[in-house]
This record gives C-alpha cells, sequence and structure tokens, in this order.
C-alpha cells in the first residue's frame, strides 16, 4: 500500500513496484490511507510524512496499535530527530527523498523476507492438509497430487485452504472475496470466480469431475 499525497511520486510509484510484480493500492490523504492500511491485509505499506488531514508519524503510530504490517517511511524529513521519531512511532524502515528506485526495491525485499521469516515458526505449527488424493502443504503453498508437485501462488493457496477446511460447506463468493483479498461483501468483482479458474487448471485432472464444484447464485464447494 502506498500513502503518498505528490500525484506524481506517487503514480511513479505504482507504475514501478506493479511493473516487478506487486498489487498496489495507493492513497494520497492519511486519515482515508489509515482506514484502508487498518481494513485490509497488506505486506508493506509504504509511508509518506506530510500529508493532508492526519500525518505519517499519527498514521504510523495508530496502525502500529493494531497491526504489525511492515512501513517503510518515505519522506523528504532527512534529521535524525525525525529517523529517530519515525522509528520510534513503528516503522521498519525509513527513507529519504530523493531515493533510487533500486533502493526501494531492496529494502522491500529485505522488509519482506524478514517479515516471511517472522511468520515461519506459525507456519510451521500448521500440519499438512488431506483432501482425498491431495496432500497441501500450507507453508510452502504446495499441493501433491501422486507423484506430482504443483505449485500454487498465494492467492490460489489461500483460496483452495479455505475450501478444503470447509470441505462440504458451501462458501460464499463473499466469504471468498472477504478472506482472501479483504475486500467488503459491497465489492462487485469476477476475481472469485477467476482464480477458481486458475485452480482447477492446476488441480484438477483432465476428463475428472473438477474438486471445486460450483453452487450457482452462491459460491463453491469441496466434496470430500
Amino acid at each position: 500500500m502506498i500513502i503518498e499525497d505528490e500525484k506524481n511520486l506517487a503514480r511513479f510509484l505504482d507504475l514501478e513496484l506493479s511493473h516487478e510484480g506487486y498489487e498496489t493500492s495507493v492513497e494520497g490523504n492519511g486519515r482515508s490511507g489509515l482506514e484502508l492500511a487498518l481494513s485490509q491485509e497488506w505486506d508493506v505499506i509504504l509511508l509518506d510524512l506530510m500529508l493532508p488531514d492526519l500525518n505519517g508519524f499519527e498514521v504510523c503510530r495508530r496502525i502500529r496499535k493494531e497491526k504489525t504490517t511492515p512501513i517503510i517511511m518515505v519522506t523528504a524529513k532527512d534529521s535524525v530527530l525525525d529517523r529517530v521519531a519515525g522509528l520510534d512511532d513503528g516503522a521498519d524502515d525509513y527513507l529519504v527523498k530523493p531515493f533510487a528506485i533500486e533502493e526501494l526495491l531492496a529494502r522491500l525485499r529485505a522488509l519482506i523476507r524478514r517479515s516471511e521469516l517472522g511468520g515461519q515458526a506459525k507456519q510451521a505449527e500448521q500440519k499438512q492438509l488431506v483432501f482425498r488424493d491431495l496432500i497441501i502443504e500450507p507453508q510452502t503453498r504446495t499441493v501433491i497430487r501422486g507423484n506430482e508437485i504443483i505449485q500454487l501462488s498465494k492467492r490460489e493457496a489461500s483460496l483452495l485452504l479455505i475450501l478444503v477446511e470447509n470441505a462440504n460447506t458451501v462458501v460464499s463468493r463473499d466469504e471468498l472475496l472477504r478472506n482472501v483479498w479483504g475486500y467488503n461483501e459491497q465489492v462487485a468483482t469476477n476475481v472469485v470466480d477467476v482464480y477458481i479458474r486458475y485452480l482447477r487448471n492446476k488441480i484438477d485432472r483432465p476428463n475428472r469431475r473438477s474438486y471445486i464444484q460450483t453452487v450457482r447464485g452462491t459460491g463453491y464447494v469441496m466434496h470430500s
């Protein structure tokens, strides 16, 4: 997530990060940025300090009260006191403008690695899930079917896990949106259907019934 009120810079960051394969969202206001930061799950937040309505220090403090989302402060304020204040308020890193995009990308990669390593202990507690002839490994986002190893994306793995954990129960599209994408019920999108198709293309066997069944007008179910 990018919280930056300088439109040209926000657009530049959005384009560069999208080009690198990141899914991005941009907010130019401190208060609305805070609301979005708290309402959804993010891998990293890029946070400017000089924002309208609510400055970056306060946004960071309020996020940190509720979430452990990694935060990189991106700002023209380069004094030692500002850096110390930002880190003390809960930022994980501090990058001074102007900066090279290569440095930002390197810091992002490092921060995401640390975040993932920190979460591995929790993930390690998750045991393999078995559904019919599928073995699902949540930590590696891998499905094993016989001698075949199928690698899933993060979204595909989350989608499959929810369906398997709710085997024999219909899971609505709205529930899948909330749990996998963090959207609310009012969001009109076919993203669930698209990712179900991706998932089927990976795990289904040719000329056999799909593991995932569509319940028209409602959602999806996996029957054991």
